[in-house]
């Protein structure tokens, strides 16, 4: 296969890229997803605090990474995000959430369910509270044994009873049957506390056996409350306590002005690049427009891969990334057209020039390109929330310049050099006496 077919086969790889990114990225708001600073919604960082009973460990990092995703699922946000930051953090994203006092209730919740005898607690104020039918009583640490824990919780629902007060209904497994069996068997008349997270949420007294291992919890719930507490019972218990050590809320109004004026900013930097490189190259000005747009259309291709695999969210510091890499690819295509030129000017014919000129241009902007590419790659792997999606723009664009500079800038500068138009050398910036060869 001679130059003049690879130059072919290139362009039409190329070709069908862009085709098929077009394809894939159209139209662009359905296609790729909006981050949480664009949408609205919550970020929180959750970070694991140790205790003398727990350690915090990549196992306990991880089994609590689990459980609350699944708390996030069940909240129903779409597009969310959970990532571990470092050894003991993990930021957790919720792109159009609305109620977000009570999203960060539900994901912060310990969610350590106890069943508590009232008689059993050694510490007389806090009984009397409870009898007294206090709400919310904190039970101190070391002042009680549990029977049991959610762990032998199999199920939960959100009923009513007659009265209409809502309750949350729980199944046990055959060891938490057997436990509550023999304990309600021999305690009728008296209290049990049902306590989640060190908090009384009510206190029934046994008014008689219950052997089918079912039971309900009710504290004068609220029904958003009510369904928390069902979503935190069907997750289990968090293995370590989070602390929240950062949190904020995006109104989506502010996102979307946000969002506007970033594309703006991205069309007016491409519409000016391509303004310059048209007046100062002229004729070889226009190739470097070919390469712009077929590198847009690409990046954006692969962006929208990204997202429909739940893989990337489009945020503020990634359309700053995406602005940057527009520079980056024009810095290409000047690179090759001046080292053309370059070698042009040195007396080489104008199909030699294209073919060594455009190659070592590339190698140099590959050395360029590669020392961004670790710069951006180290700061994605260090980096905590939403620079990640600066970094992972950066990182894309870098790839999708170098794949347009070979396979379009390259060919058509080495078609150019074979072209008619070599014979109009002004148009193309060129001077001397060229000729092709």
């Amino acid at each position: 296969m001679d130059q003049k077919q690879k130059n072919l086969v290139s362009l039409a790889v190329i070709a069908v890229l862009v085709i098929g990114s077009w394809a894939l990225f159209w139209p662009p708001k359905s296609r790729i997803t909006q981050g949480l600073d664009i949408q609205g919604g919550v970020s929180v960082i959750l970070t694991a605090k140790e205790t003398s009973q727990t350690a915090v460990t990549n196992d306990v990092m991880d089994r609590a990474v689990l459980i609350v995703e699944q708390r996030v699922n069940k909240l129903g946000a779409s597009e969310t995000s959970i990532q571990r930051q470092g050894n003991d953090s993990m930021l957790v994203q919720l792109p159009g959430v609305k109620n977000a006092e009570e999203a960060l209730k539900v994901l912060g919740s310990t969610g350590q369910l106890e069943f508590v005898d009232v008689e059993s607690i050694n510490d007389s104020a806090t009984v009397a509270a409870i009898t007294n039918g206090e709400q919310k009583v904190q039970l101190k640490e070391g002042t009680y044994t549990p029977l049991m824990t959610g762990e032998v919780i199999t199920n939960a629902t959100v009923g009513t009873e007659e009265t209409g007060k809502i309750v949350v209904n729980v199944t046990m497994n055959s060891k938490g049957r057997q436990t509550w069996a023999d304990y309600t068997t021999k305690s009728v008349g008296k209290q049990v506390a049902i306590v989640l997270d060190g908090t009384v949420q009510s206190a029934p007294v046994v008014q008689e056996a219950i052997t089918d291992g079912r039971t309900r919890i009710s504290g004068n719930f609220t029904a958003t409350e009510a369904k928390n507490l069902k979503t935190v019972l069907d997750t289990g218990a968090l293995p370590v306590s989070l602390a929240f050590s950062d949190s904020r809320v995006v109104g989506p109004t502010l996102g979307q002005a946000s969002l506007a004026q970033g594309l703006l900013a991205g069309l007016v930097g491409l519409l000016i690049v391509m303004l310059y490189m048209g007046i100062f190259y002229r004729g070889l000005g226009v190739i470097s427009w070919g390469q712009l747009i077929c590198f847009a259309s690409i990046f954006l291709g692969v962006l929208a891969g990204l997202s429909y695999f739940g893989w990337f969210a489009l945020s503020l510091p990634g359309i700053a990334g995406i602005v940057l890499t527009i520079g980056i690819a024009a810095d290409s295509s000047i690179l090759m057209i001046e080292r053309f030129k370059e070698e042009v000017r040195m007396g080489k014919t104008l199909r030699s020039a294209a073919k060594s000129g455009t190659m070592h241009a590339f190698f140099t902007s590959m050395d360029a390109d590669l020392v961004t590419f670790v710069t951006a790659l180290t700061l994605f792997l260090v980096a905590i929330g939403p620079v990640k999606g600066f970094a992972l723009t950066l990182m894309i664009g870098i790839i999708c310049d170098l794949t347009v500079a070979f396979l379009f800038t390259r060919p058509m500068i080495m078609f150019f050099a074979e072209s008619r138009l070599t014979k109009i050398p002004w148009l193309f910036g060129l001077k001397g006496g060229a000729v092709n060869g």
